[in-house]
């Protein structure tokens, strides 16, 4: 028999069942994963709910794009993707400012 460190069962996979708009799904992570897992499936499943109150009768699938799409959208914003994010006029003016700023003392010396 072999003893197991805890390191072992850190990453030991198990079966973690979460709920979705009423549906079960068994999903298999690491144990360590658990509960950002289930974090993750709330979180879902509060996204897609908002979703089906907001729309027309919409199938579960076309919620499931929906929502995905407006979560990759808010994690490109997060990241500062160029395509995703809009310019901020007044902060683009105020930085060009401080160019010329910058320029006209260096300029001085």
């Amino acid at each position: 028999m072999s003893e197991r460190s805890d390191d072992d069962s850190r990453d030991e996979a198990r079966n973690v069942t979460v709920r979705i708009m009423g549906r079960e799904y068994t999903v298999v992570c690491p144990a360590d994963e658990h509960e950002a897992l289930v974090a993750s499936a709330d979180f879902l499943n509060e996204r897609m709910t908002a979703i089906r109150r907001r729309g027309k009768a919409l199938g579960s699938e076309r919620i499931a794009v929906m929502a995905a799409l407006n979560i990759a959208r808010e994690l490109l914003e997060l990241r500062g993707a160029e395509s995703v994010v809009k310019p901020d006029d007044a902060a683009l003016a105020r930085v060009r400012q401080l160019r010329l700023d910058i320029d006209s003392t260096l300029s001085l010396e």
